[in-house]
């Protein structure tokens, strides 16, 4: 086991038993929402990943140590600090360990500690991807990159729709991971239902789902594999509404100069003042059914 790694008692005896155990960032608790709301979806999801017959592992990065699996009292330290903690990518993993410094782990690094603790299935809310504008800012996120190299099946209400959701689709075909629709022929684009493109296979079964990714695994890819779930029908927002608001964001984000990691977390935060809080109540209802799918999923690759 990896010298700077901890697995939580709960989520290995789970892992050497094979039981079902899931993946969740700790982004989300940091970075993503207001504090006493950010450690009650933390802990909400959790709930959801065991009612669903799965054993929650919440990631993040405690003084220095990788964790796989977090106490309700390091949830709660983290939402307490919001984005004080280090929002931590593939490149601050080693910094953080050698200083002994917290950090909030994004898809990428959840994927990273995830695959080094044994656990396949991970649930997040939507992933990062080719931001608009990238052909000439360069901004792609780190999570594409990781999907390509990391054998972790990523369960997500698709790409943010502040995103590129076009070229983030280019992308990932170019770098050979499936993006797979639950129960839909169509991307969903985080707040709604459908973005107008397509995904490369629909699947309508969580045992199907663990059948492709056991195919995966068996073929020996090195990459993993993007399961994108349509917020429910009854959070989804309206498009009109919800477009509008992310063009305003981006163009307050672009008149502050706001470049690199602090993008998301601005535009993100921007959408919900501009929605009158309506996106954050559906962002917490996505990464709950997120939760679930992949729960089910685990449970049936786990028999």
């Amino acid at each position: 086991m990896n010298k700077y790694l901890d697995i939580s008692p709960e989520v290995k005896a789970a892992l050497d038993a094979g039981k079902p155990v899931v993946a969740l960032e700790s982004t989300i608790i940091s970075h993503g929402m207001p504090y006493p709301k950010n450690v009650e979806t933390a802990l909400l999801v959790e709930q959801t990943v065991r009612e669903n017959g799965a054993v929650p592992a919440t990631i993040a990065v405690i003084g220095g140590r990788l964790k796989a699996g977090l106490s309700h009292e390091e949830i709660e330290h983290l939402g307490k600090a919001g984005r004080a903690v280090t929002k931590a990518s593939r490149r601050d993993l080693p910094t953080l360990c050698a200083r002994g410094i917290d950090g909030a782990t994004t898809v990428t690094t959840t994927m990273i500690i995830a695959h080094m603790a044994g656990i396949k299935i991970f649930a997040t809310g939507g992933i990062g991807g080719v931001h608009r504008g990238a052909e000439t800012t360069m901004d792609i996120s780190a999570d594409l990159e990781e999907l390509a190299q990391t054998p972790v099946m990523v369960v997500c209400a698709g790409a943010k729709s502040i995103l590129d959701l076009g070229l983030t689709l280019e992308y990932l075909e170019t770098h050979g991971v499936p993006v797979i629709g639950y129960g839909t022929d169509e991307l969903p684009a985080f707040y709604t239902r459908k973005s107008g493109f397509g995904v490369d296979y629909r699947v309508d079964s969580p045992a199907e789902l663990a059948a492709m990714f056991r195919a995966q695994r068996e073929l020996e890819y090195k990459g993993g594999m993007l399961v994108t779930n349509p917020i429910p029908e009854e959070y989804s927002m309206d498009k009109t509404v919800i477009d509008a608001a992310i063009e305003e964001a981006l163009r307050q984000c672009a008149a502050q100069g706001i470049k690199g990691k602090d993008t998301t977390p601005f535009l993100l935060a921007k959408v919900v003042e501009l929605t009158g809080g309506d996106s954050l109540e559906s962002n917490i209802k996505l990464v709950m059914n997120n939760a679930r799918v992949a729960a089910l999923t685990a449970a049936a690759l786990a028999e």
